[in-house]
């Protein structure tokens, strides 16, 4: 409930500045992808696929975390020291965040494909977008970019995730291990988002290429296939600056985003727990 609640008011509220990543991204550059025209356009799938997208990466992650935690407590005498200890927390958030990311993706991406190829106006409508993916690519369409788009959110959350939870478990140390509030969550998770951002960036702008790509371009050149191809011939055609296109959207996005989201999901925790306790 905490991450569905985060993830739609996320996306929900920053959703113009991730239009504007987007179209700054796209082959024909940002003007012929709209400006700043039509901004909410893809904001109805955004909308529908945040809810699930987020529960379903929470619900995995806080999951997997806890299994590893306590069967790594178990195993070794080690673990008691506190730089073994730290190295080990590190690779639970790791693995944990790749695991969420993995299951989450099997929502997040059709509501991607829909979404952004909207915010570029190849589509007017949802209903539309989704009947004419279907009716050229068939189901698999609405998964193009899938393992782009897992090849970014992975090095995405190995960076955001452990960053954000040793924020967290520094603030807390420093202030007496007291318990760290919703406010202060969301503090390091713009910080954790924003350094994650900048440096997947290249990755983003591959996957976002893909994603656009069909399989008869209307600028008549052949399509974007995976990330290595995609990588080469952004440098050699429009040089290796276009792979930090939309960088600044980008990061003041997730920034922002990891504030709300963050700081909305700590607090749902929160309350939920609270509530728990006053029903005993």
């Amino acid at each position: 409930m905490a991450g569905a609640v985060a993830g739609t008011a996320a996306d929900s509220v920053l959703f113009p500045l991730d239009t504007i990543k987007t179209r700054l991204q796209s082959q024909g550059g940002f003007a012929l992808a709209g400006g700043f025209r039509k901004i909410y356009s893809g904001m109805l799938s955004s909308f529908v696929g945040s809810a699930p997208n987020a529960a379903l990466f929470f619900v995995t992650y806080e999951a997997i975390k806890r299994l590893m935690y306590t069967t790594s407590s178990n195993n070794h005498q080690d673990y008691q020291h506190q730089n073994n200890q730290q190295l080990q927390s590190s690779y639970i958030y790791m693995t944990a965040a790749t695991c969420g990311e993995i299951s989450a993706c099997t929502i997040r991406v059709p509501t991607e494909v829909i979404k952004q190829r909207m915010q570029i106006n190849q589509f007017s409508t949802t209903y539309n977008a989704l009947s004419s993916i279907l009716r050229t690519e068939g189901i698999l369409g609405l998964y193009r970019g899938f393992l782009p788009t897992v090849a970014r959110e992975i090095p995405f959350t190995c960076i955001q995730f452990p960053m954000y939870e040793y924020l967290k478990y520094k603030y807390s140390q420093h202030h007496g291990n007291r318990i760290v509030q919703p406010f202060e969550a969301s503090m390091m998770g713009s910080i954790a988002g924003g350094i994650a951002a900048a440096i997947t960036t290249p990755l983003d702008v591959c996957k976002t290429r893909i994603i656009l790509s069909t399989k008869s371009s209307e600028t008549g050149t052949r399509p974007y296939t995976d990330i290595v191809q995609t990588m080469k011939r952004i440098i050699s055609e429009e040089g290796p600056k276009k792979l930090f296109a939309g960088i600044g959207p980008r990061v003041m996005w997730i920034s922002l985003g990891g504030t709300i989201f963050f700081g909305v999901y700590e607090k749902g925790l929160k309350t939920f727990n609270e509530l728990q306790l006053l029903e005993r």
